[in-house]
């Protein structure tokens, strides 16, 4: 079954905070968005706007395209 495009986006940003061994309080704080909001974004309850999405990448220090490359 295929994923969702926010599952799948949700599964990545996870992964890359996990290698990072960031909680979700320090990748929110780093990003400035709040815990609950990367809390929503891991388990796919919402899809992330843009402005998210660049402050995460910012902090995992990649750009938004790495992130989002294979997501469909």
């Amino acid at each position: 079954m295929k994923q969702s495009i926010s599952t799948q986006i949700g599964n990545k940003v996870k992964a890359h905070r996990l290698f990072l061994e960031l909680s979700q309080q320090e990748l929110a704080d780093l990003a400035g968005i709040d815990r609950k909001t990367i809390n929503r974004l891991e388990n796919s309850h919402f899809s992330p706007s843009m402005d998210t999405i660049f402050r995460v990448c910012t902090v995992f220090g990649t750009h938004p395209t790495q992130l989002l490359q294979g997501v469909k």
